[in-house]
């Protein structure tokens, strides 16, 4: 008999070991939402928010999340970073080592995404930021994706437009220094402006700190300059600041923007001193079809408001994380080895369908995709303009 039990245990036990069934049917997969919910740009964190809860309402009532033949639970963990990187990377380190996410969406801000990128490559553990267009957020990082186009990209597209579209020959810009995304991206478009125009055709490049709200010694320097326009590469909050004291100050020449513009937030803090203004961006919302024109119309529905960028690039990104762990085809309930076979089934998506356009990754994580020029409508909508591929 007690031979006969011990036989018993052991084939239970070896049963156990052998069979991660049981843990795929009680256990939910666990992705982290890692956003700027307070802070200095909370509708990013917002968007993020919402988007990634509407795509979880979609799973829930689908019953879970396919991967193979079953089905899983599926549980967001979201997380404030305050747009600071110090909370982003405690958040990031708190969710991969305690909360046992499978997968970080987020952060979507350079400035917060780049420390981010670091924790979660270290510990091998998928990242992808819905928004980061800094190089340096994916950079020699290969469990770091994104869902966006880059910089270096983005910079001569705005470049190149200005010059097509007006032929002007002298540049201003105006950009915080101590924030990673906007000195980055002002970088890049003063090496492609004056690539296209020669040495010196920024005229004037003024840069300011975070937090700072009185622009007119930096805009008047610009006035007095004689750019033909300003580049500014700045967050909704500070848009609407620099445009309506550039007006006040006199400056009637174009200020063109960046995707950093695309909140629904500018135009309400702006108001008509935006309208006609040109930001490059992934998406525009007026005049949207298909797909994409079903997420905005639902997520007005349910917000109030047409979703930004920030929203449909976490809705890509979300939708990314589902198709990488269908390719992946299995949950062995061994989170490294998971989370190893989540990283490297994204690597091998190719001509993915999302909403603010198809991509398909590059070695470095980063999407081949196109970008978007919006125009800023007389009635404070964005507008497509023009589509500008790589």
């Amino acid at each position: 008999m007690r031979k006969g039990l011990i036989f018993v245990i052991v084939c239970v036990a070896i049963g156990l070991i052998v069979m991660p069934s049981a843990w795929s049917k009680t256990k939910p997969i666990k992705i982290g939402i890692n956003a700027p919910i307070t802070g200095d740009i909370p509708k990013v964190g917002e968007g993020t928010k919402f988007a990634a809860q509407m795509w979880l309402e979609d799973v829930t009532a689908a019953g879970g999340l396919t991967v193979g033949s079953q089905k899983y639970p599926v549980e967001l963990v979201i997380e404030d970073n305050e747009a600071k990187a110090e909370s982003a990377v405690k958040v990031a380190t708190k969710m991969i080592t305690e909360d046992e996410i499978l997968v970080m969406v987020g952060p979507p801000a350079s400035k917060q995404a780049i420390p981010a990128g670091e924790v979660a490559n270290n510990y091998k553990t998928l990242m992808i930021s819905p928004w980061s267009t800094n190089p340096d957020t994916t950079k020699n990082r290969p469990f770091v994706f994104r869902a966006c186009f880059l910089d270096p990209f983005q910079g001569p597209v705005v470049a190149n437009f200005i010059k097509e579209e007006y032929k002007f020959k002298k540049a201003a810009v105006l950009y915080d220094v101590a924030s990673d995304y906007p000195k980055g991206l002002a970088e890049f478009f003063k090496k492609a402006w004056e690539g296209v125009n020669g040495p010196g055709s920024v005229v004037a490049y003024e840069s300011f700190t975070t937090k700072d709200t009185d622009f007119s010694s930096q805009l008047t320097k610009i006035k007095k300059s004689g750019a033909e326009f300003l580049f500014t590469p700045q967050y909704y909050n500070e848009v609407a600041l620099i445009v309506q004291q550039a007006h006040e100050l006199g400056f009637k020449a174009p200020i063109v923007g960046s995707d950093s513009w695309g909140s629904a937030e500018t135009v309400k803090l702006c108001g008509k001193d935006c309208y006609g203004l040109f930001f490059s961006t992934h998406y525009a919302a007026a005049g949207a079809k298909g797909e994409t024109k079903k997420f905005i119309d639902r997520y007005n529905k349910k917000h109030g408001y047409v979703p930004d960028d920030v929203a449909a690039l976490t809705w890509d990104a979300m939708k990314l994380v589902e198709a990488a762990l269908a390719k992946c085809g299995k949950i062995t309930g061994k989170i490294e080895q998971d989370r190893q076979c989540l990283r490297d089934a994204l690597a091998k998506v190719k001509d993915f369908e999302g909403i603010t356009g198809k991509m398909t990754f590059t070695e470095e994580g980063d999407p081949i995709k196109c970008a978007v020029v919006v125009r800023i409508s007389e009635k404070g909508e964005f507008e497509f303009y023009k589509s500008v591929c790589p």
